[in-house]
């Protein structure tokens, strides 16, 4: 048991000399990334209405960063090391700089539920990144039929010819492509948050790689001339109120949990939650926006939560 009496999660269960983790935490923070993440990318359309989103994203981890950081070292989290500083920086460009900048840039020009499809290619390259890495681990059957059958669920979903956001047929394919790229750049910073020096907090490690993670973003947005485009008078209360949403749930709690979660578990495991998020959007779009559910966006989740299950149970049985 761990030392708040709760059943232990990770190699440690098992004997090893690897740090446990309760359980009840590791499902609590499956839930978070799973439900809050999908909510995101609704938020994120509406912020980006009236705020360029380079700079929309960069603001709202300037503040969560912040206040992450801040907090964990009230709360006596020792002072980050310049190696713990470098690894956040990469993984924070990566994930956050690289990853969630490319997503809000691609949502000006795709519909909210599209890019949260596109963007759940993250399970194969994150399974592809830890095989080649290092100390990588070659995947198991069942991780890589799990991960085949998630994307046959996808593919299923954005069959051509099928509504996606309310748009029938074309799709952006600039913005297509850079939301598939934007995946990898996420995956790689996932696989190597995951091996680089960090914090021994969660909350310590995630308040810097958004820091991080933000210098990035302004630097990019001011490149690109956003400065010029903002106009604080004119952001939309619907705009601000999505920034909001993206700061404190998508932010401090959904990328907490995240982090949480490369800790804790395989990142094929962890990466599962790109299965889920889609779903999330298109439930979001339907309950929301009145989009239409049909039998081939029911028939694509059965499939796709099969593969969610099938990565699920094999990292449980230790196979990831």
């Amino acid at each position: 048991m761990t030392p708040v009496d709760e059943p232990a999660y990770g190699a440690a269960a098992g004997g090893s000399n690897e740090p446990t983790y309760p359980l009840t935490r590791v499902i609590a923070a499956f839930v978070a990334v799973y439900i809050v993440w999908g909510s995101t990318y609704l938020a994120i359309r509406y912020a980006v209405q009236t705020i360029p989103p380079f700079f929309m994203v960069g603001a709202r981890f300037v503040v969560s960063g912040a206040i992450l950081y801040l907090w964990s070292r009230l709360r006596g989290s020792p002072r980050p090391t310049r190696r713990e500083w470098r690894d956040a920086a990469i993984a924070g460009g990566l994930m956050l700089g690289f990853g969630n900048g490319s997503v809000a840039w691609a949502e000006l020009r795709v519909p909210s539920g599209l890019a949260a499809l596109l963007v759940a290619v993250v399970p194969l390259w994150m399974v592809l990144l830890d095989w080649a890495g290092p100390r990588g681990r070659r995947p198991r059957g069942r991780v890589m039929l799990g991960v085949v059958v998630g994307l046959a669920g996808l593919f299923v979903l954005v069959n051509p010819g099928a509504s996606v956001g309310g748009r029938e047929g074309g799709i952006d394919l600039v913005a297509s492509i850079v939301l598939i790229l934007s995946s990898l750049g996420w995956a790689a910073g996932s696989v190597y948050n995951r091996y680089g020096a960090r914090p021994r907090s969660a909350a310590m490690s995630t308040g810097m790689q958004m820091l991080a993670g933000s210098i990035a973003l302004l630097v990019i947005g001011a490149a690109i001339g956003e400065p010029a485009r903002l106009h604080p008078t004119e952001i939309s209360a619907a705009s601000w109120i999505g920034w909001t949403y993206l700061v404190t749930f998508g932010s401090l709690i959904g990328f907490t949990a995240y982090i949480y979660l490369l800790q804790a578990v395989s990142p094929a495991k962890a990466s599962t939650y790109a299965y889920v998020n889609p779903l999330v959007a298109v439930f979001l779009g339907w309950a929301i926006a009145g989009e239409p559910v049909t039998a081939r966006t029911l028939i694509a989740a059965a499939i796709i939560l099969a593969g969610v299950a099938m990565i699920t149970m094999a990292a449980r049985r230790g196979d990831a």
